[in-house]
């Protein structure tokens, strides 16, 4: 095969690819190639062109046995590849044609769902090793103690009802998701909604001296939605504004209009005048199992789970999540809906 021919072959293949000869040099590639081999020159032996004992290795024995290998090639840029490596079989002697396919994404999904069983597993286990171990108690040395049995019954209680939200939340980030796609279209009041919200969160709101005011929704203002999801999203925001906010605060949900790439959109800011949230960790607050403080949090009854749902519902609205916090000053969530 000649090498302009080689070429010619290279560039039909969508996916980076280069053949390398028998006494394996680069002997062509293709264009999508050269982001993973640089601006490496035609005839640069490969193992000077890429670091990567494993594919050099395989790239050695189809030379010497043909066949196909398929190996991983890792980048410095963190990119993760599969390496199909062919002989090709020619007048001129044994080549080798290797086809990349970028794995990277496929990689981080895997890492993704490793990380989401661990801590679920470990969410499960702390409430769940708790409960075994007073079960054991009662059973043994508190068996006749009715003072101990009623302390151990409120705490197995308490651990029984954080496991319940723990499954509650994660049944609805499986719905949310799976939703995602499929943008809801029903008219709702988001006026209705923030009331309802408020008032389901103001008894909580009293026990810590607070108030929530409501801004901007004296009339019904209506956006395209599901008014279950949305009640839960802004029943997370209120209910998190009281919880770490401070002690005798008022908590404001101001709506407001505003012009978005999206067209007419409705602004729902939901504000806190807690210790606020080191920008550190803004980037980071809407990751699964992802907590500031979770000691406080695990207090408060939380999951860790509240604002992923959010993130996913306001996404399938194709709205906006947005938070902005100073340590201090307090916290704002805002969420921003298409009105149409």
């Amino acid at each position: 095969m000649e090498r302009d021919a080689a070429a010619e072959v290279l560039d039909g293949i969508p996916l980076p690819a280069f053949i390398v000869d028998a006494d394996e040099r680069i002997a062509a590639k293709n264009a999508a190639a050269r982001g993973v081999l640089s601006e490496q020159p035609i005839g640069r032996k490969l193992a000077l062109a890429l670091r990567a004992p494993d594919l050099l290795s395989a790239v050695a024995e189809v030379l010497a046995e043909g066949g196909r290998r398929e190996v991983p090639l890792r980048l410095t840029d963190d990119g993760q590849y599969r390496v199909a490596v062919s002989a090709l079989e020619a007048a001129g002697g044994r080549r080798v044609l290797c086809v990349l396919r970028d794995i990277t994404s496929e990689a981080q999904s895997e890492a993704i769902r490793r990380d989401f069983v661990a801590n679920v597993s470990h969410e499960l286990r702390t409430p769940l090793t708790a409960m075994m171990g007073f079960i054991e108690t009662l059973r043994g040395p508190a068996r006749d103690d009715a003072a101990a049995r009623g302390r151990f019954l409120e705490i197995m209680d308490r651990e029984a009802g954080r496991m319940n939200r723990l499954v509650r939340d994660l049944l609805h980030l499986s719905r949310v998701e799976s939703e995602e796609r499929v943008r809801p279209r029903d008219p709702v009041d988001l006026s209705g909604v923030l009331r309802g919200a408020a008032a389901t969160v103001r008894p909580a709101a009293e026990d810590k001296e607070s108030r929530i005011v409501i801004s901007g929704a004296d009339g019904a203002i209506f956006v395209p939605g599901d008014a279950d999801q949305l009640m839960q999203v802004f029943l997370n925001l209120v209910e998190n504004a009281v919880k770490y906010g401070a002690r005798g605060q008022e908590v404001r949900v101001s709506v407001s209009r505003e012009n978005t790439s999206r067209g007419p959109s409705i602004r729902v800011d939901v504000a806190d005048t807690g210790e606020g949230i080191d920008p550190i960790h803004l980037p980071r607050l809407t990751e699964r199992f992802y907590r500031v403080d979770t000691h406080r949090s695990r207090a408060e009854g939380g999951t860790g789970l509240g604002l992923a749902i959010v993130k996913h519902i306001v996404n399938r609205h194709r709205g906006w999540l947005r938070i902005d916090s100073k340590r201090g000053e307090g916290s704002v969530f805002s969420v921003i809906l298409p009105e149409t």
